[in-house]
């Protein structure tokens, strides 16, 4: 007899300060520009792929991607429709993380907030725990 496994889907409202109980979250205008690239792809991802993987100057580095489904052992998190997808072994790591999009005269782009975080390299784009 053969079985399978769905993955769980927890749902919750748009955060302003990142729930403690959530690996992860992100902020209404982090999920806006997800969105926003998300409908510009063909076809349409059905959510975003946020984790750690190791590499980079100081051990960890932050990934983000488009995915069509979840995989087994993810835990998935929906803000406002959009769908966040986290692997096990990057929960821990997260634990608490808030993703920003921000905009300033030097570039855009995604900045993570992780209170795991004990230091970063130089280039700002590894950290270590």
């Amino acid at each position: 007899m053969a079985t399978t496994t769905t993955p769980e889907v927890t749902t919750q409202p748009v955060p302003e300060a990142a729930p403690k109980a959530l690996p992860v979250t992100l902020t209404p205008t982090a999920i806006g520009k997800v969105k926003e690239i998300m409908s510009q792809q063909t076809p349409a991802p059905s959510g975003l792929r946020v984790g750690v993987v190791g590499g980079g100057c100081s051990g960890f580095s932050y990934s983000m991607q488009f995915e069509n489904a979840p995989g087994m052992m993810d835990k998935v998190f929906e803000f406002d429709g959009l769908k966040v997808y986290v692997d096990a072994t990057s929960v821990m790591y997260l634990n608490g993380c808030r993703v920003d999009y921000v905009e300033t005269l030097e570039g855009a782009g995604f900045k993570f907030e992780n209170p795991n975080v004990k230091s970063t390299c130089g280039c700002g784009s590894s950290f270590s725990v």
